[in-house]
């Protein structure tokens, strides 16, 4: 692999970074905040609380938005300037949440970072699927995940050490302010990749200024006037078809495929269990401090599986890869709640949740911005990966919004025990295991055009 598009690509996926580090610094400000400004009561007879509206899923709906609209500025403006916007959005809230005086305005920059998360899972999976070949796609796209889970783990350290050196009382602004600093980094280092080869084509600009963005990937002379002229053969054949609007009927098949890998994705549980990793783990019995170091587990089983995922997703392909998660995900999800159930050990239930926490490392997370990425036609791919990431955060949200209710419930079967979360997550997964067996296609070594005809009904 040149050495060229693999630095192009790891700065495309910087912005996975600071999704991953974003999404989860408000773990180690849950408790503070809900005990600092007392937001954990319920709006009048609803079962939504505050907290679990603007503190934990303001961010999510920004998130929401930030998916669904994605797509308009990767088509119209570019990846690469959509890009470089997604790493101002991410300094904005870093710096505004760290300063934020009281929980509106702090709700504010959560949910302007939240668009930030959201517009980069559209523009960062659909910029390196489309510099990239068909035999390193897999692993280059899936390096945006990596840079995901990296960024969980960094946060997960920083929270830690944060709360060791700063007091109780302001450790939670630090934990979020911190992120501005990889955010500034990242906005600069993106003014110097290129724009899609791809994205300048369909927008009509000319041969040569394609071809130069293709030569800068590391293509030599002959490959690039190769990929230029396959590229635009299939643009022409779009061209002929009297309607290239995303939900026409021709994709169908694409937006089935998606909409059912997002749902399955969030309905394992996993920003859940991210998101909520220390108050979990201190129902399980540790103490608030190894609750917070526990959690750095969490993110380093997430990295290290994420290595391996991202090193079998090109040889094993996507189908065999969310095979092995999804058994994963069922067995340890299962377990959990057992645990939670019995009042197991603390120790034993960290050990399934690392168990699905690598499930989902090596599957749907290594798959899951690679599939969507390629699997919708160059015309409407900026817009079929806004539908799927949508699908993804809205579903997230919902869980996000929802959860905080049952952790703290009394009622019913949940008597202040979450074991009934775990087991209906688990359930899901065995839906997700029948979609994978009968459902999914295989789109590994396959050319970006190809795919576009076989998912197309045309």
């Amino acid at each position: 692999m040149d050495k060229r598009i693999l630095r192009i690509s790891l700065t495309a996926a910087l912005a996975g970074f600071l999704f991953g580090f974003d999404t989860v610094v408000i773990s180690g400000a849950n408790q503070p905040i809900k005990e600092l400004w007392g937001t954990n009561w319920f709006l009048g007879d609803s079962i939504f609380t505050f907290h679990g509206i603007f503190i934990m899923s303001m961010a999510l709906w920004g998130t929401v938005l930030g998916s669904l609209i994605g797509g308009v500025p990767c088509d119209k403006y570019g990846r690469k300037k959509t890009l470089f916007w997604i790493g101002v959005l991410y300094l904005a809230s870093a710096v505004g949440s760290a300063i934020a005086p009281e929980p509106f305005s702090f709700s504010f920059f959560r949910f302007i970072g939240g668009v930030g998360v959201g517009a980069s899972s559209v523009a960062a999976p659909i910029y390196i699927s489309e510099i990239s070949s068909p035999d390193n796609r897999g692993r280059l796209t899936a390096m945006y995940q990596f840079n995901i889970v990296f960024g969980i783990l960094i946060a997960f350290i920083s929270n830690y050490l944060i709360g060791i050196v700063f007091s109780y009382e302001v450790a939670w602004r630090w934990m979020l302010g911190i992120e501005g600093l990889p955010a500034l980094i990242y906005i600069v280092l993106v003014l110097k990749i290129p724009n899609s080869p791809r994205w300048l084509l369909m927008k009509g600009k000319d041969d040569l200024t394609a071809e130069r963005a293709l030569l800068s990937l590391g293509l030599s002379k002959e490959n690039a006037i190769e990929r230029l002229k396959d590229i635009k053969q299939s643009l022409e054949r779009s061209v002929t078809i009297k309607t290239e609007k995303l939900f026409s009927g021709n994709y169908s098949k694409p937006l089935f495929l998606a909409f059912l890998l997002a749902f399955f994705n969030q309905l394992s549980g996993i920003n859940f269990v991210l998101y909520y990793a220390p108050e979990i783990l201190e129902r399980a019995g540790l103490a608030s401090g190894e609750s917070l170091f526990s959690s750095i587990s969490i993110g380093v089983i997430n990295l290290i599986f994420t290595f391996v995922g991202i090193a079998l997703i090109d040889r094993l392909g996507r189908k065999q890869l969310m095979y092995l998660g999804s058994i994963g995900y069922i067995l340890s999800l299962a377990m959990v709640g057992w645990c939670f159930y019995t009042g197991a050990s603390s120790i034993l239930l960290l050990t399934f949740i690392l168990i699905f926490i690598a499930s989902h490392a090596i599957g749907q997370g290594a798959v899951i911005w690679v599939f969507i990425s390629e699997i919708f036609p160059n015309k409407v791919r900026a817009y079929g990966q806004s539908w799927g990431t949508g699908t993804h955060w809205v579903f997230a949200a919902l869980i996000t919004l929802l959860t905080p209710t049952f952790l703290d419930s009394e009622i019913g079967i949940f008597n202040d025990n979450p074991w009934p979360i775990f087991i209906f997550f688990s359930v899901m997964m065995v839906l997700q295991l029948l979609f994978v067996i009968f459902i999914m296609p295989e789109t590994k070594g396959v050319s970006l055009e190809d795919l576009a005809k076989r998912m197309s009904k045309r």
